[in-house]
């Protein structure tokens, strides 16, 4: 970024061969391990890898915030220019929150709830530049104003639990920022929020950065995001850094196995779930007292050879043609880059969707709530959670329904599931009406008939009974097995259904790791024959590795059972790769829908535009339409009149009449089933441009074993 100006110029930030353990009981557990990077003044490094990588320890361990268990045993930590270990306590906490400051993923882990905002901001400049109230309060409202918060006077007002998920972010965000610090940490600080929020945020902590000149590490497991946020990446596998460089180089030629196996894990626009599904990483993250000799990865590595991979430590090599760009294998150059590993299915037989199964019309699902029910009185207030929605889902078909938090996705499909019973319209799954029966009322084959993959695979199995126990209980509340034996060998075929040996059928839920136990719930899904799945988010708690695997099991259950799914997400990356038909969900109503196709290409609604452009997408030959949506999705209890997406709507002044402000708008037939909530003309239809683009040739992306634009199915339009 700033490398050509005024050389030398001093890194803000060296990490040399850094090693953090922790000491618990059973002794020192390495969790980073010979680790390096330099940070220059104005750069911004992306870290990357798997949970349990090391990634956020080393962000911890420039914070020197290890708590009791953790310390540095090796290598060193320099912040500009002066070893930190050398540093005493005092220095330390003046450097702390003023220099290199720290942006967490949980936004109200960083505010205290009992206290204004205001004057938490204030306190930065009180304590660490000793100004005055009038002064801290100036700068405190100016700040609010750069991270483009509303009406920051009352912002300031306010406690951290009245502002939304994305505005207390955007206040971390503010209080970081107003010691002016040279380096600024993210920890994954936009997982928890929507994407169009997520957008917002990525697009605020660029334009900050150049702004204030700050050096970013940016912690991460999205890809996507280092490509739009970061100049440099490092990629983490087992507490080592085994891949380094710029964006550009790693990403277009990738020298390291476990970097190939991430971007083969996650749904580029080239992939295909049928022509060019995904290939999941085998195996799993080594525990710390478990690693292998020599290479980390070369038990999960297609590349392993014996006595080479596993002969000696692996030190990082150069990678040759590229300026620091490092590998941790001494194979790079001997592999087939665009080799497809063996025994990868890279061609599945296309699924026909069969007769509809499940037909949803007109339904609506209302709360009444009020401020003193509790108490007994008050004025009733209406929730519209869910308006007269209407669409069907067919045998064997995917149906991915996408839209932000407070949609009304998760409403949907509590009523579906008899969780919650309908206000008004109908359900019907397989010509029997449900809408009005809850689940208690429900015969045991409706029941079996419509299941849930949850998304915490955590909150869904009891930890006090083994897995197989707690499968064949399922099959025994639906009737599935005339005895015990019976029983017990169906839970053996669900385990080799859901690929997991039989011995797990012992194990205890402590005993799995996230994914294994997501294919738990799926097995639990599937045990009753089940017509439809609903997946709430299914994948997004697991790693990208594991997502992928899980993503293929669920397919190739669907093709063998015939099984319609419902896919609810907010990730249009996998809703894209997974889903023949997509429903578009914004303030309880259907504001689009149609095919896969359709919805990924022009005319769009103008919500389903935002929400393509906010996807970050880990392609450098990619080109997207900024759509940054301005303000917050209105409450359910206090919708807008007319359209619900006016307020954010950014084609409104285009539509005559004051329309948009006054009435809901038809739903419009764009032809072959596409259909739009919007009072935008044809002739303004006809002229919206794609959002996704391939405007550059991205040649090298192939010798990385990856999808080039030129091969992808869906030409040049998303």
């Amino acid at each position: 970024m700033n490398e050509a100006v005024r050389p030398p110029v001093e890194p803000i930030l060296e990490i040399e061969n850094l090693s953090i353990s922790f000491f618990t009981r059973r002794g020192e557990i390495p969790a980073v391990m010979d680790f390096s990077c330099t940070v220059m003044p104005g750069e911004a490094m992306g870290i990357v890898g798997e949970s349990g990588c090391g990634k956020s320890t080393v962000s911890l361990g420039v914070m020197r915030d290890l708590s009791n268990v953790g310390k540095i045993v090796g290598g060193r930590i320099k912040f500009q220019g002066r070893d930190m270990g050398d540093m005493s306590e005092e220095e330390l906490r003046k450097i702390r929150g003023n220099k290199i400051a720290m942006i967490y993923q949980e936004p109200m882990a960083s505010l205290n709830p009992a206290m204004k905002v205001g004057k938490q901001l204030m306190e930065v400049p009180l304590i660490h530049e000793k100004v005055s109230q009038d002064e801290a309060y100036q700068r405190s409202l100016e700040m609010l104003k750069a991270v483009r918060l509303p009406d920051p006077e009352r912002v300031m007002k306010s406690y951290p639990h009245q502002l939304s998920g994305g505005q207390q972010q955007r206040i971390v965000i503010a209080m970081a920022l107003l010691s002016k610090p040279a380096l600024l940490l993210l920890d994954e600080p936009t997982t928890a929020l929507d994407v169009t929020v997520e957008a917002g945020i990525v697009e605020l902590v660029k334009g900050l950065g150049k702004e204030f000149g700050t050096s970013m590490i940016f912690v991460s497991h999205n890809l996507g995001l280092i490509l739009e946020t970061c100049d440099r990446i490092t990629v983490m596998y087992s507490g080592e850094a085994v891949e380094t460089g710029k964006v550009e180089d790693v990403f277009d030629r990738m020298r390291h196995p476990y970097t190939q196996g991430l971007f083969r894990s996650i749904p580029l626009p080239g992939a295909d779930k049928n022509s060019r599904p995904l290939i999941a990483i085998p195996g799993q993250l080594p525990l710390p007292h478990e690693r292998p000799k020599g290479c980390n990865f070369g038990p999960r590595c297609h590349h392993f050879v014996e006595g080479v991979c596993n002969a000696a430590e692996i030190p990082m090599v150069a990678v040759d043609g590229h300026e620091n760009h490092y590998s941790r294998c001494v194979r790079f150059n001997e592999i087939d880059w665009q080799a497809v590993p063996e025994g990868a299915k890279t061609d599945k037989e296309p699924v026909k969707p069969g007769a509809p199964v499940l037909k949803i019309d007109e339904l609506k699902k209302y709360y009444r709530v009020g401020g003193s029910e509790v108490f007994g009185g008050g004025e009733g207030r209406v929730v519209k959670a869910n308006e007269a929605i209407s669409f069907e889902a067919r045998e064997s078909e995917t149906v991915a329904i996408v839209g932000e938090s407070g949609c009304g996705k998760s409403t949907l499909a509590k009523v579906l599931l008899g969780l919650e019973t309908a206000s008004s319209g109908k359900i019907t799954l397989a010509n029997r009406d449900i809408q009005s029966t809850p689940v208690e009322e429900r015969d045991v084959d409706t029941v079996s008939s419509i299941q849930m993959v949850f998304q915490n695979p955590f909150d869904t199995l009891n930890p006090s009974h083994s897995v197989g126990s707690q499968i064949i209980r399922t099959l025994e509340k639906f009737k599935i097995g005339k005895n015990v034996a019976e029983r017990r060998q169906k839970m053996f075929d669900l385990l080799d259904l859901v690929k997991l040996p039989r011995a797990f059928a012992e194990r205890m839920p402590r005993q799995l790791s996230g994914g294994q136990k997501q294919r738990i719930g799926v097995a639990r899904a599937f045990a009753g024959r089940a017509r439809v799945v609903v997946a709430d988010e299914p994948v997004s708690a697991l790693d990208v590795s594991v997502q992928a695997a899980v993503t293929e099991l669920l397919m190739d259950i669907q093709r063998e059972s015939k099984t319609t799914m419902l896919f609810i997400s907010h990730d249009l990356s996998v809703v894209r790769y997974i889903a023949d038909r997509v429903v578009v969900m914004y303030l309880g109503h259907i504001v689009e829908q149609g095919t896969t196709d359709q919805i990924f290409s022009p005319p769009y609604h103008p919500y389903t535009e935002a929400l393509l452009s906010a996807i970050p997408i880990a392609d450098t030959s990619v080109v997207k339409k900024r759509i940054v949506l301005e303000g917050e999705i209105p409450s359910a209890m206090n919708p807008p009149t007319g359209c619900p997406f006016q307020t954010r709507c950014r084609y409104k002044h285009l539509v005559p009449d004051n329309l948009c402000e006054t009435k809901v708008p038809p739903l419009k037939d764009l032809g072959d089933g596409h259909k739009s909530l919007c009072w935008l003309s044809d002739e303004v239809l006809a002229k919206m441009e794609p959002v996704i683009s391939f405007e550059k040739d991205n040649s090298e992306s192939d010798a990385a074993g990856r999808a080039s634009p030129a091969e992808d199915n869906e030409g040049t339009a998303a």
